[in-house]
This record gives C-alpha cells, sequence and structure tokens, in this order.
C-alpha cells in the first residue's frame, strides 16, 4: 500500500466513523467523551469496562452499538447466581430415535460479537474467570475442547462505582484486560433536557447500521498501520514506566502512594488508543495531546493506591495527570 493509498483509507474510515457517532447520538444523545472511548476500544480490537451509576444509559449504549456497527450482540445479567455454563455454554447428553446417546455442545451467550457483561462485578469469581479466555484468547474450552469466538468479539461490561454490597471486585488479571476504563457521569444540564424531550415522546429517533463485521475488522487492520512519530513512542514508555513505583523514572508521588502500576500491556493499549483516538479526530496520526487525553482511561484500572493513600484521600487520576503532563513537558525539551 502506497502512503496515498493509505491516506485514502484513513479519510475514508474517518468520514465512515463520523456518520457512525451521528448514528450512535441518535439514541444515546450528548456523553461524546463516553462514545468516543468506547469506539476507540473497539476499532484497537480491545474491550471496554464502563463504570457508571444505574440509569446514565451505559445498556442503552451498548445496544446502539451492535446495531451501529453491525455486530450480532447479546448480553447477560451478572448475578451471585450466575454459572460459568450460563455464559460459555454447556454440553448435555441426547438420546437419538435409534437409541444411541451423545454429547451436544449447546452455545451460550458469548458466542456473539459484542457481548454486554452488565453489573459484572456481582457474579462471583469462579463466574467472572469464565470470561478471562474469551477476552483473551477470543475462543473458549468447553470439556477440554476448544471452541473459537467469532470475530470480531467485544465485552462491554458495565459496572456501579458505589453500590459494593453483594459485589466481587475485578480481580488484576481481568482489569488488565479491559483496553480502557470508562467512567460514565451524569449529563449536564442541556443534554439531560435534550434525553427528556427525545425518550419521553410517542416515537423515538432510531440508529442505522453504519459498518459491517467485516469493515469493522478492516478498519481495526488499518488503524494498526497508523504512523506514530519515534518522539510518540518514547512519551508513551515515559508516561507507563513513571507510573511503577520504584522504578527510576518514577516521581516521589507514585512511590509514596502507588502499591503497583501498569505493565507492559498498557504501553500497547495507549499506543493503540491514541491512534483511534486521532481517527476519529479526522487526523492522519496521533500527537501528543492524544497521549494525554488517552492516559488516564488506559492507566486507571492498571494502577491501585496504597492503604495509606487511601486513608490520606489521594486521587489516582490526579497522580496520573501529573505524571502525563511531565511525560509532555520532557519530551517537548527534548
Amino acid at each position: 500500500m502506497t502512503e496515498t493509498d493509505l491516506v485514502a483509507e484513513i479519510e475514508a474510515l474517518g468520514a465512515k466513523l463520523n456518520e457512525a457517532k451521528a448514528s450512535i447520538t441518535r439514541r444515546f444523545i450528548g456523553q461524546e467523551t463516553v462514545v468516543d472511548l468506547v469506539l476507540s476500544s473497539m476499532l484497537c480490537g480491545g474491550h471496554a469496562l464502563l463504570l457508571g451509576l444505574p440509569g446514565l444509559g451505559k445498556t442503552r449504549l451498548v445496544d446502539t452499538l451492535s446495531t451501529v456497527m453491525g455486530l450480532k450482540g447479546a448480553r447477560v445479567q451478572f448475578t451471585p447466581d450466575l454459572m460459568p455454563a450460563d455464559i460459555l455454554g454447556s454440553e448435555v447428553l441426547e438420546t437419538a430415535s435409534d437409541g444411541s446417546r451423545a454429547f451436544r455442545f449447546i452455545e451460550g451467550p458469548v458466542f456473539c460479537q459484542l457481548l454486554l457483561a452488565d453489573e459484572i462485578n456481582r457474579a462471583s469469581p469462579r463466574t467472572q474467570s469464565a470470561l478471562l479466555q474469551a477476552m483473551q484468547e477470543k475462543s473458549v474450552t468447553i470439556a477440554g475442547q476448544p471452541h473459537d469466538l467469532e470475530a470480531p468479539f467485544h465485552v462491554l461490561a458495565t459496572q456501579n462505582p458505589l453500590e459494593q454490597e453483594g459485589t466481587y471486585p475485578l480481580p488484576e488479571a481481568q482489569l488488565d484486560r479491559f483496553l480502557v476504563q470508562v467512567d460514565v457521569e451524569y449529563p449536564d444540564r442541556d443534554t439531560e433536557r435534550d434525553i427528556l424531550i427525545a425518550t419521553t415522546g410517542a416515537d423515538e429517533d432510531e440508529a442505522h447500521a453504519v459498518f459491517t463485521a467485516d469493515e469493522l475488522i478492516r478498519a481495526q487492520a488499518l488503524l494498526r498501520k497508523m504512523p506514530v512519530g519515534e518522539h510518540l513512542v518514547e512519551m508513551i514508555l515515559d508516561l507507563v514506566r513513571a507510573c511503577r513505583p520504584n522504578e527510576a523514572e518514577a516521581p516521589e508521588a507514585v512511590n509514596a502512594s502507588v502499591a503497583w502500576g501498569p505493565g507492559p500491556r498498557a504501553a500497547q493499549a495507549l499506543m493503540l488508543t491514541t491512534r483511534a483516538r486521532a481517527l476519529l479526530d479526522g487526523r492522519l496520526a496521533p500527537s501528543p495531546e492524544d497521549v494525554l487525553a488517552m492516559a488516564r482511561p488506559v492507566l486507571i484500572h492498571r494502577m491501585a493506591l496504597t492503604f495509606a493513600a487511601r486513608a490520606r484521600g489521594d486521587d489516582l487520576g490526579a497522580i496520573i495527570a501529573d505524571v502525563s503532563e511531565t511525560a509532555l513537558k520532557v519530551r517537548s525539551a527534548a
């Protein structure tokens, strides 16, 4: 592919993404940052964890995305009594008309292209772990037999950040499999007014399909061809390594407050999501501002404060912001 062809394809994809965003906002009004982050995770081939209080439209967003992106969707409501087989499927013993018996595998809801894991932290750790292989390897193993999932495969999980009774915190290994954490906040007054008018009348606007599954796969491949400057690679490395306590690059605030920092998967996620943000903004290559914008959603669920830092009321988001600004200044001066 020549440079001219690459530019033309990126520009065409950018136009298609604008159409997709317009279709999404017909049903999911406002919250442009949330839409951009979820679309970024899908363009990167990853999964997203949506944190927000009930009633903010998280489930509506995922349902709209399955329509707009042309994906086969499924939903699982996570509850304490949910079992792994309720997600993955199970083998049943069937008796044929001639009296012979054989096991038949019945696929669970994970055999889709866009899985909504609603209130994922309400299920037990045993059930949560059923998604680990699916999220990482895009396949599941049942009775010793591997079963590939249909491509593309994305998990969008929702979680209530406040209510903790009857919940099981996600383990670090599973959190690391989410490309980004998306904080869904209350809408502003004007947006909430638009929501009231649009959703309480006799008719509602409907989203329409913009992508197909094959087109999304091609978009994911094209994203990885976007050029990234060497200074941006070094900035990402500076940022991720500075968030790890006891590293040479770590500032005192990180050493004093952070229990553990992000691994190499975070740097990979930051490299991909900066490209996705540039693409959604109609640009041909990412900039340092893209790194700053994506630092919090990529890093915040891959880090943890120490007990003493939590007792002091330290804010992990503020630490990430400070480290990001420092990384930008270092690279700007270089």
